[in-house]
């Protein structure tokens, strides 16, 4: 393979905040842009004439269903994207070449698997996630829609993510913007004017994902790209791809840990609040990951700086991008926390009218979101540990919070407090986390001291 084609070199050279900016930027702006997308499509559904209120329920019921979904694109995706920018810092271009077509592959193979399955199985799986007989026709028609473009979803999901990692940051960016305001316009469009309520909301999000899966593909087909497809789009090499996975297997638990609570408080809302607290929730989790992607933006621009930094054997610029994305990523959440605590009318209202929504959606903003500035550092050292390929520590603090947590906290506190132990058990397991989460990384922080010491020598 010819090694001298353009490399992103840039990353163990420039000035780290330099580069923080450039990579994290456009990576903020695509998923705040992506946190809209998701927004914009339960503002139009929530104001659906006559059905608003249960038609959003009806959306927070497929959230597990999504969670798992997105379980399976990062487990692709982000596993793959990190392994890409590693090799390249090793400049191993010959293996880093071979990671593109088995990201199709295993998106093609396990997408498909994914959606013949719960197609199957909709119904019941739907009401066991919470649905009840009021909302259940609006999550069936929603989720159908997003079922049979999965796989169109996903790959593109994958395929942005390694259109970030290879160097081209503000392609992804695009694309993304793209994607959202495509869907804006499309939206109103086949909901309201062609009548096709909460289904319409799903095809705008597969048509437009589809147009933006297509650009992916023409992209990687060129030669002038460090990685492109050669001569096949699809192909399988078990070596890349256990590399891959193992270290997607981080994000890919937490999402799955993520369909497991989404599924769990569900069921605690549909029992001890009913159908407009789960709309309540749709709703809060909704608004929360404005922010939060906010900060998934700032640990995509992140990532390729950490792994091929590590990769080049840089530990002292390994620690300086992590300590700056905190920094970054606290003040979001601040923001974040301050809207949701003091302001959260003017938020809730953007989703919904109905009284009764929102007078849930704002009491459960309030008590759910009273340690978010502390959910920033959480997130960033947790996809730390993941850039740097260290699977077993990213797993384990991607899943304490959630099961070790969550869960248990999920069932004991509506025991004594009804809905309000509900709400309260978010900050109260980012409180315990947090701690855990500060252990591991001041072990990690100082083991790369130590290595920059050591290339000093």
């Amino acid at each position: 393979m010819n090694d001298t084609r353009r490399s992103p070199i840039d990353l163990e050279t420039k000035k780290i905040g330099t580069l923080l900016k450039e990579y994290a930027v456009p990576g903020i702006i695509a998923m705040t842009a992506s946190s809209l997308y998701n927004m914009v499509d339960s503002i139009f559904i929530g104001h659906i004439p006559g059905s608003g209120a249960l038609a959003i329920s009806g959306v927070s019921v497929c959230f597990p269903l999504m969670n798992l979904g997105t379980a399976i694109g990062t487990l692709i995706g982000v596993g793959a994207s990190t392994l890409v920018s590693i090799l390249l810092g090793r400049k191993d271009y010959e293996n880093a070449q071979k990671v593109l077509p088995n990201v199709v592959t295993l998106n093609v193979v396990l997408g498909a698997i994914y959606s013949i399955l719960i197609l199957l199985f909709l119904k019941p799986v739907l009401f066991f996630f919470g649905a009840s007989e009021a909302i259940y026709p609006f999550a069936r028609d929603y989720m159908v829609v997003i079922l049979i473009g999965f796989i169109i979803s996903h790959l593109y999901f994958c395929l942005n993510s390694m259109i970030r990692s290879t160097g081209n940051p503000r392609l992804a960016m695009n694309l993304t913007l793209f994607t959202v305001i495509f869907n804006a316009v499309l939206d109103p469009l086949f909901i309201f004017t062609f009548g096709m309520g909460i289904r319409g909301a799903a095809i705008a999000t597969v048509l437009c994902q589809t147009i933006s899966l297509a650009y992916c593909l023409i992209y990687f087909s060129s030669e002038k790209n460090v990685v492109h497809f050669g001569r096949r789009i699809f192909a399988y090499d078990a070596k890349i791809a256990r590399r891959s996975l193992s270290i997607g297997m981080g994000p890919f638990l937490m999402n799955t840990a993520a369909c497991l609570v989404a599924m769990f408080i569900n069921q605690q809302l549909r029992n001890y609040g009913g159908d407009f607290a789960i709309g309540a929730y749709g709703i809060i989790n909704r608004f929360s990951f404005l922010f939060l992607m906010v900060v998934m933006g700032l640990n995509q621009g992140m990532q390729p700086i950490a792994s091929y930094n590590f990769g080049a054997g840089k530990p002292k610029r390994v620690r300086e991008v992590y300590r700056l994305t905190v920094a970054w990523a606290t003040a979001a959440c601040m923001l974040g926390f301050i809207i949701c605590e003091f302001f959260p009318g003017p938020a809730v209202s953007i989703f919904t009218n109905d009284p009764e929504l929102k007078a849930n959606a704002e009491h459960g903003m309030r008590i759910m979101n009273c340690m978010f500035p502390i959910i920033g550092f959480q997130i960033v050292s947790t996809n730390l540990f993941q850039c740097l390929g260290m699977v077993k520590k990213s797993i384990f603090l991607s899943l304490s919070r959630q099961l070790l947590f969550l869960l248990p906290a999920l069932y004991i506190l509506p025991l004594f407090y009804g809905i309000e132990g509900i709400w309260a058990s978010y900050p109260v397991s980012d409180a315990i986390s947090s701690i855990l989460t500060i252990i591991l990384i001041i072990r990690l922080t100082r083991q790369l001291d130590r290595d920059a010491l050591e290339n000093q020598i």
